[in-house]
């Protein structure tokens, strides 16, 4: 993304790939103008968070008109920088991994698995979705050499800090995290944290506890980092 983010709270930074995606299906129908109910209906966030997120970029819209899909998708295509290619390296090619490997986030021009790494001979030296799969002892030199500074970390948990320890020395900046471990990054590294676990739970505890008329997380946007 765009050093503007950096300006606007990091909620409304996690919801523009949303939008853009939503803004991508509407300009594929044939769709030229959208509005903000239109919007909060299709992405499940409310009109009065949508306006807002949009008022950090200036004025997007017209009082009256709504919003202009062709001129939205081209703003944010700019904003998330879709026309350059971020190299994402796989680290981890167990079941998760694998359905990374064949997903490969097809739909974003955007973003693409170049390399996978794991320590199973049988994996090693062979492709998965096209995707190459390497010894985990070259990840260093490997990441160094594709410019690769994206990571997504799918390992058992008490590898995870070796591994990202290494991570850290290959010049990766990003790190998603698919592990329970919280890992030690030097400030300048951003690390992403989803554990499926803990979402499942806050999911099942959410619908035990509180009525789905008073709560909407959907509109949060912000997951654990």
């Amino acid at each position: 993304m765009t050093q503007e983010l950096t300006k606007i709270p990091q909620a409304t930074a996690k919801r523009l790939p949303l939008y853009y995606r939503f803004l991508k299906n509407l300009h594929s129908s044939g769709k030229q103008r959208v509005s903000s109910a239109e919007l909060s209906e299709a992405v499940k966030v409310d009109s009065a968070t949508i306006r807002r997120d949009f008022s950090y970029f200036g004025a997007l819209g017209k009082k009256g008109y709504g919003y202009n899909v062709n001129y939205l998708l081209t703003f944010f295509r700019k904003t998330l920088d879709q026309d350059e290619l971020t190299k994402v390296a796989l680290i981890g090619v167990g079941n998760l991994g694998t359905a990374f490997l064949h997903y490969n986030f097809l739909k974003n021009n955007n973003t693409k698995i170049e390399m996978a790494f794991d320590i199973d001979d049988d994996k090693i030296g062979s492709s998965i979705g096209d995707v190459p799969i390497y010894n985990l002892n070259d990840l260093e030199e490997k990441l160094k050499e594709a410019g690769v500074n994206v990571a997504i970390l799918t390992v058992p948990a008490p590898v995870a800090q070796s591994i990202t320890d290494q991570l850290v020395v290959s010049n990766v900046k990003g790190i998603l995290n698919f592990t329970p471990a919280r890992l030690n990054v030097p400030s300048h590294i951003r690390v992403h944290h989803i554990d499926l676990a803990v979402e499942l739970q806050s999911l099942v505890y959410f619908l035990k506890h509180y009525p789905t008329d008073e709560t909407d997380l959907s509109q949060d946007g912000d997951k654990s980092e």
